[in-house]
């Protein structure tokens, strides 16, 4: 389907980004746009900026200059959700389940809708059977799929990856490459920012 029959949920244009003592930019000159439905993939070398320009686009920092422009179909604010290289690092719950619910605890969602969501999410996963398992006991690909798990209750709209095949072994990485080709079945706008395009490929 042509991108211009799709909804374009952000655009950056000439977008850079420099940090005060540093030589040189970390960006320069970034332009492009992601649509509704997209899956993207950001290639470069460690040090080349991929995790910058995902904190840029999350709005967790500012570009020195250029512009960044998202929206939803709805005109409400984007909800980006991001899947950290450290895996650990994004655990905040004791149990599977309860680090799904983590984000939307507070939401004012009747309980019976948010139990729905976590079945359907949890088994969409693969994680329905270790819903009551202790989340850090989880493999590397297990834990990511977590990470995307609670991103996915919170209904966000675009979902980025940073570096998502970090200290992961075969079957971890052959389990997230299979998770980012049914969330792209399922329709949801993803990227991946990765210096190892061979797995992506």
């Amino acid at each position: 389907m042509p991108s211009s029959e799709r909804y374009e949920l952000f655009k950056l244009t000439d977008v850079a980004k420099s940090f005060t003592g540093a030589e040189r930019p970390v960006l320069n000159g970034i332009s492009f746009s992601v649509y509704d439905g997209d899956c993207v993939v950001v290639s470069g070398p460690n040090g080349s900026g991929k995790t910058v320009l995902m904190t840029l686009i999350a709005g967790l920092e500012t570009p020195s200059s250029g512009s960044i422009v998202s929206s939803r179909k709805d005109g409400g604010e984007l909800r980006i959700g991001l899947v950290f290289q450290e895996a650990d690092a994004q655990i905040l719950g004791d149990t599977v389940e309860e680090d799904a619910l983590f984000g939307i605890r507070d939401s004012k969602l009747p309980k019976e809708v948010i139990a729905q969501r976590l079945e359907t999410v949890l088994m969409q996963m693969g994680l329905y059977e270790k819903r009551r398992s202790p989340a850090r006991s989880l493999s590397g690909g297990e834990k990511r799929r977590l990470a995307v798990a609670g991103i996915l209750m919170m209904e966000a709209d675009v979902i980025i990856f940073d570096e998502p095949f970090a200290n992961l072994d075969f079957a971890g990485v052959v389990q997230v490459t299979a998770m980012i080709e049914q969330l792209q079945r399922d329709g949801k706008t993803v990227m991946a920012l990765t210096h190892e395009l061979e797995k992506v490929l």
